[in-house]
C-alpha cells in the first residue's frame, strides 16, 4: 500500500490534499456548530480550523492519515473535507472518516461521489481487502447513509469516545470489503447516473 498525497475527480466533486491554502475557505461555512454535532471536537474558530487542518497533516506525516479538501467541481470551491485515517499498511485496510460538507451541499450527489472515489481507490489503487467506517451511536442519518452505500454494520464499541461536551460516546463501526466491492461499486455507479437517487 503506496499512500501518497494525490487528487482523485470526479462528475460533481474533486478530493484534494488538504493544505493550510484551503484555511479561509473552509472557514467561510465550516464554523457552522452543525456540522460539529456528532464529532468528538468543535470548530468554532479560524484557529481552531487551522488546528484541525494542522493535526490532520501532522496525521499524513506520520503516514495514519491522508486529508482531502472536498472541491465542489462547478464553482472551484472548497466546501468540506474527508480522509483516510487509521491507515494499516501490514493488514492492507484504512477508515474512511472525518467527513464533513457544508449544509448548502448537504443531500446532494458530493457525498455519495466522495466515498465512491475513496472506496475505488482504496480498493483497486491501495490493494485494501478492508474499509472501514465508524459513526457515533445516535447519529442515525449517517447510519442509514453508511448502509445506503453498502456498508455492513458489524458492531458498537462501548464508551468508546468523549465529546467535546462531555458526553461519552458509543461508537457503530461498519466495513465494506474487497469481495463485496464489485457489486457496491456497480450499485454506486447507478446511483451516481440516476437524477433520482444521487441526490442523498
Amino acid at each position: 500500500m503506496d499512500i501518497q498525497p494525490l487528487t482523485l475527480e470526479g462528475t460533481y466533486v474533486r478530493l484534494e490534499p488538504l493544505s493550510l491554502e484551503h484555511l479561509d475557505a473552509l472557514c467561510d461555512g465550516g464554523l457552522d456548530p452543525s456540522l460539529w454535532q456528532w464529532t468528538t471536537n468543535i470548530i468554532r474558530t479560524p484557529e481552531e480550523m487551522r488546528e484541525y487542518i494542522e493535526e490532520a497533516l501532522d496525521q499524513q506525516q506520520q503516514g495514519t492519515a491522508l486529508p482531502f479538501a472536498t472541491i465542489e467541481r462547478s464553482s472551484g470551491r472548497a466546501i468540506g473535507s474527508t480522509r483516510f485515517g487509521n491507515i494499516d499498511k501490514g493488514h492492507r485496510r484504512v477508515e474512511i472518516g472525518w467527513t464533513w460538507v457544508m449544509q448548502p451541499w448537504q443531500r446532494t450527489p458530493i457525498n455519495t461521489e466522495s466515498k465512491y472515489l475513496m472506496l475505488k481507490h482504496a480498493f483497486e489503487t491501495l490493494g485494501c481487502i478492508r474499509v472501514e467506517f465508524k459513526t457515533d451511536s445516535l447519529n442515525e442519518p449517517s447510519r442509514v447513509a453508511l448502509r445506503r452505500i453498502g456498508a455492513k454494520e458489524e458492531g458498537i464499541l462501548r464508551n468508546h469516545m468523549i465529546t467535546y461536551t462531555g458526553r461519552i460516546r458509543h461508537s457503530v463501526y461498519y466495513s465494506i470489503l474487497d469481495s463485496e466491492w464489485p457489486r457496491i461499486k456497480s450499485e454506486l455507479e447507478r446511483k451516481l447516473a440516476s437524477p433520482l437517487d444521487r441526490n442523498s
